[in-house]
């Protein structure tokens, strides 16, 4: 027996790698699925995927890498590096839905792995794999990953910054340098995305971080010459040329979008000081229901606290109090908060598989037995209106039919909730940690699984494929195509060709810079016609004008019709157009 016994010990050792090994793959299947499943199985949602797809789609074609255009206006809202990243992604897969979100998928991804290279150094493996599992099972998370939109590469970046910085005064003098280096180069890149939040945010962390830490001294080498130069080549290519080329960029881009956009009310992103509170609630669900109890014990716990500890808890409240007190408020804005607390509920999960009757498993069954109520409650709401629609569309205040396409993918969410309740009894049985984390994920892998057909049908209402699908099959060849004091996003991007709108001011078009140039007192650009000269403009069309309206806009569609001897038609519930006759003698 004793000469096998180290035989056996070897083995024993061998197995549980192998078996780490395939954990590990297993999580990086479930991660690529839930960020890559499925990536064009909807439309484009307005208004940003359709509008930000459609600048890609030009910035593709034109080969104006520095200055972006959408619907053939300069769109100088965003900075130009994400939308390159879209429109390689074209370049290399053809233009469509999934092709567009390719690039966010491909950042989010990347972030998970960023994600589990940090904890796996600053705790160990199975924190990183909970880790990477719970942030990319989280529906913010999983949002932004799946969306035609900056918040993902920014997210990225910032958070490598953050990690690079916090990773260099973990490293000698050499190996030091270098991750500052990694930093500056993300902060830059991450400022190319959008603009100063993007090295404001890994600052802020840091500073506060290490100021807890009480080594503000720090800074100094965060901020050493050679970090200052390498940000300044990275940042000052672009904004130099961009300034050249349009001379009002400077104060556009610093005054107005980025200085007014947190100061001020203007852009009708405003929100109470407690704004991100339900947003995580909800957002970060079902995770966010271990975060009441979590909070308490961390806090009464907080002398145990590792050094990357205390970083993710600084990182997560100083982003949501920047943003908190900022003017204007989106959920995307506290993407990497989410991120942060994704990483501290890996570790009380962790806890709880080292401590079965440790506080953090106790944690753990406290908020399963919410999230049992939740399911076992929607499983039966659900499960009634499916097998009688009638109890809720005679309740629902916008029109039935709109609630018609989703009657079939009832049943499936009700059948999906079920399965989240018993898990959830079976863990609290049982109590079982690894149940309780099966039971917490199989929300979101259910939700991009059995439910996939609920976020399709809801994605379809709120796109314009559909629309360009009817108004290609009735456009004729030659005939221009104009939006009555309207711009269905997305319609550019989906008919493959720019779109002339009549508009009174310009906010059809969903873009800040547009109505800051339109506001500017210079003529408008063409493409663009103002209101009060749409008879004076059509009258010179040369070719006939397809015109299309929504319906608050259908009495004035009918009167220019009526003019031409025409009639209008419907396209939609929310859309009518009319085919204009060139005027007799052009």
């Amino acid at each position: 027996m004793t000469f096998f016994s180290p035989l056996q010990s070897r083995c024993d050792s061998d197995n549980k790698v192998s078996s780490r090994r395939w954990i590990l793959v297993f999580s990086l299947i479930i991660c690529a699925y839930m960020l890559f499943g499925r990536l064009g199985g909807w439309p484009l949602i307005s208004p940003d995927e359709g509008r930000n797809a459609e600048v890609a789609r030009e910035m593709s074609q034109s080969r104006s890498w520095l200055v972006p255009t959408y619907d053939g206006l300069t769109y100088l809202d965003k900075p130009a590096f994400y939308f390159k990243t879209v429109a390689l992604s074209f370049s290399l897969f053809g233009e469509s839905e999934a092709a567009a979100r390719l690039s966010s998928a491909f950042f989010g991804f990347s972030l998970v792995i960023a994600v589990f290279l940090f904890c796996r150094k600053m705790y160990d493996q199975r924190t990183a794999i909970l880790a990477m599992l719970i942030i990319s099972t989280t529906p913010l998370y999983m949002a932004f990953s799946r969306f035609v939109i900056f918040d993902m590469a920014l997210a990225f970046f910032v958070s490598s910054a953050i990690f690079s910085c916090f990773l260099a005064e973990e490293c000698e003098e050499k190996l030091r340098a270098r991750w500052y280096l990694i930093g500056a180069v993300c902060a830059g890149i991450a400022t190319l995305i959008k603009g100063p939040v993007g090295f404001i945010i890994p600052t802020l962390v840091i500073a506060i971080f290490n100021g807890i830490e009480g080594r503000l001294g720090v800074m100094k080498r965060a901020f050493s010459l050679r970090n200052w130069l390498v940000f300044f080549a990275i940042v000052l290519p672009w904004f130099a040329g961009l300034s050249w080329l349009r001379p009002d960029f400077p104060y556009y881009g610093i005054m107005r979008e980025s200085v007014a956009r947190f100061t001020t009310t203007e852009f009708h992103r405003t929100a109470p000081f407690y704004y991100y509170a339900p947003i995580i609630a909800g957002t970060f669900f079902a995770w966010s229901l271990l975060l009441p109890e979590s909070v308490v014990a961390a806090w009464q716990n907080r002398k145990c606290w590792s050094r990357a500890d205390r970083l993710f808890v600084v990182w997560a409240i100083a982003v949501v109090l920047f943003f908190s007190v900022s003017q204007s408020k989106l959920p995307g804005y506290i993407l990497t908060a989410v991120l942060a607390l994704g990483v501290l509920t890996a570790r009380v999960f962790a806890m709880a598989l080292n401590n079965n009757a440790g506080r953090a498993a106790r944690i753990i069954w406290h908020g399963t037995i919410p999230l049992l109520l939740l399911s076992v409650i929607a499983a039966l709401f659900l499960s009634v209106i499916a097998f009688d629609p009638e109890l809720l569309k005679s309740r629902l205040m916008t029109k039935q039919e709109l609630f018609d396409p989703f009657i079939p993918a009832i049943l499936p969410m009700a059948l999906s909730f079920g399965i989240v309740a018993l898990l959830s009894i079976c863990a609290l049985w049982t109590r079982s940690t690894r149940l309780a984390f099966a039971a917490f994920i199989s929300f979101p892998l259910l939700l991009l699984t059995v439910n996939f057909n609920v976020l399709s049908l809801y994605a379809d209402t709120r796109s314009a494929r559909g629309l360009a699908e009817k108004i290609s099959t009735v456009l004729p060849s030659g005939a221009e195509l104009v939006c009555l004091e309207c711009m269905p996003n997305g319609l550019p991007f989906y008919l493959q060709r720019l779109v002339t709108v009549l508009s009174r001011d310009g906010n059809e078009l969903t873009s800040n810079y547009v109505l800051f140039t339109l506001n500017s007192g210079k003529p408008w650009p063409e493409g663009i016609v103002p209101l009060a000269q749409s008879h004076q403009w059509l009258a010179t069309r040369t070719r006939p004008v397809y015109l299309l309206a929504d319906k608050n806009h259908l009495a004035q569609l009918k009167e220019i019709a009526l003019e031409r001897g025409v009639e209008a038609e419907e396209l939609s519930s929310k859309y009518w157009a009319a085919l204009l006759p060139a005027p007799a003698g052009n």
